[in-house]
């Protein structure tokens, strides 16, 4: 009996020093009285066990959240329709996009996101309706995002308008964006429509937006991320930069600020001048 005793002990300080046999499936009980070096087993088993629910758990939770959508509606600068201070005419031109100061310019929103690392084209359309000349979708590198971009044709831009509005009031998207001249300016539109409920985030890149664009926003019960004050330059890069800071939760002041950031870098002016682009949400 002794020697058998020693055996065992030998054999159990052996298995200790083993992974467990990958046809355990079954884990032990410490309370059955079984040797150390099973406890041992047991342990370990367990320990694998927890790791592998765990990863299976943040599996499902990763493969149900739900793509982020962001919709963004570019009216063409045209010199001939709007009434715009005039530009250049080749980028002035609201009829060719690929020219155009607001989508195939550097900062225009086509060639600025194609550009970037943080943004990838997955699908493009030309001539896509009489009013939409170009439809870009753009994947994020790192997240789960998609983000669809058309080009108004620069006549276009009540019809441009109205559907930006009517897509904050969908609620079919996490954010709506509308970059170009103030419509609202040269023409009046029927208010959005009132859903029962909504939080989409909404963008409005254009000169003095809050003035004309907030109550509709708010009437269409979506929530004001970034407007203006003041007359301004409405680059992509803005928008580009916003995007980041809301990706990650960022409040109202601190996608102001990453606004703030982006045009005095452009601009080349003062960060306190060009953060006074951008209206204070927060103060109300």
């Amino acid at each position: 009996m002794v020697g058998e005793g020693a055996q065992l002990k030998k054999l159990c300080s052996s298995a200790a020093l083993l992974p467990p046999h990958p046809r355990l499936v079954t884990p032990f009980h410490a309370n059955v009285g079984l040797p150390s070096c099973l406890e041992s087993l047991n342990s370990h088993f367990m320990r694998i066990l927890l790791l592998l629910v765990l990863f299976l758990q943040f599996s499902v939770c990763g493969l149900l959240a739900e793509t982020k959508k962001i919709r963004v509606f570019v009216a063409l600068a045209d010199n001939a329709s709007q009434g715009i201070v005039p530009v250049p005419a080749k980028i002035g031109d609201g009829d060719k996009p690929d020219d155009n100061l607001y989508w195939g310019c550097t900062d225009g929103l086509k060639s600025y996101f194609s550009k970037s690392a943080k943004w990838k084209v997955s699908k493009k359309e030309n001539d896509v309706s009489a009013e939409v000349l170009r439809r870009y979708e753009f994947r994020h590198a790192s997240k789960d995002v998609v983000l669809l971009a058309e080009a108004y044709r620069g006549s276009a831009i009540a019809r441009c308008v109205a559907e930006f509005e009517a897509a904050v009031a969908s609620g079919e998207y996490d954010l709506v964006a509308y970059i170009g001249h103030n419509g609202l300016m040269d023409f009046t539109l029927d208010s959005p429509s009132s859903p029962k409920s909504g939080n989409t985030a909404a963008i409005v890149l254009c000169c003095k937006s809050e003035s004309y664009f907030r109550e509709r926003l708010v009437s269409a019960k979506a929530i004001p991320l970034l407007l203006t004050d003041q007359f301004m330059y409405p680059g992509a890069f803005i928008l580009h930069d916003a995007i980041e800071v809301w990706l990650v939760d960022g409040t109202v002041a601190q996608v102001r600020d990453a606004a703030g950031k982006a045009y005095a870098k452009n601009q080349k002016i003062a960060l306190k001048a060009a953060r006074g682009v951008f209206s204070n949400l927060e103060k109300e």
